[in-house]
């Protein structure tokens, strides 16, 4: 077993009289060794002023986590097998729709990597849709999820 924290903190401010339902969203996130990132509601469930489009929201974080989660594994297997990433890109996309209990859910998350690979050994497609389906498989995140994760990376 493992465990893993974070902190989240959220203040509000002196002039806000909270009640109203018209205070900032804005937080921060706080991990270990300090890093800290200013977070806040999706301007899609709070508008504007009470969330802050440039911070990250627990939406957004998810996908991030999902992709991030992934790439980490196909990384590490690559790295196995003797083949070389020189760079690995993701545009990852979460679609927010009702789930089947009727509940605004992420439904569904697309990874769309862009993967340059470097050195002698250039795998095939077929090589690489099973490393992507071993990556997804071992991603502790997307086995914590409900959402279907589809990869949809082109093959090169």
């Amino acid at each position: 077993m493992s465990l893993y924290a974070a902190r989240v903190v959220w203040l509000r401010q002196p002039q806000e009289a909270f009640t109203d339902n018209a205070y900032s969203r804005l937080h921060q996130w706080q991990f270990d060794e300090g890093v800290s990132v200013p977070a806040s509601s999706s301007v899609h469930s709070v508008p504007l002023p009470h969330s802050v489009s440039a911070a990250v929201d627990p939406e957004e974080a998810l996908v991030a986590a999902v992709s991030s989660c992934h790439m980490l594994w196909f990384l590490g297997i690559c790295a196995k097998k003797d083949i070389v990433v020189e760079s690995y890109d993701d545009q990852a996309e979460g679609i927010m729709a009702k789930n089947a209990a009727n509940r605004d859910a992420i439904t569904q998350i697309f990874l769309r990597p862009d993967i340059v690979f470097g050195g002698a050994q250039q795998p095939d497609a077929v090589t690489v849709t099973k490393i992507h389906a071993l990556a997804h498989h071992s991603c502790y995140i997307a086995n914590s999820i409900l959402a279907t994760v589809t990869v949809e990376a082109p093959l090169r």
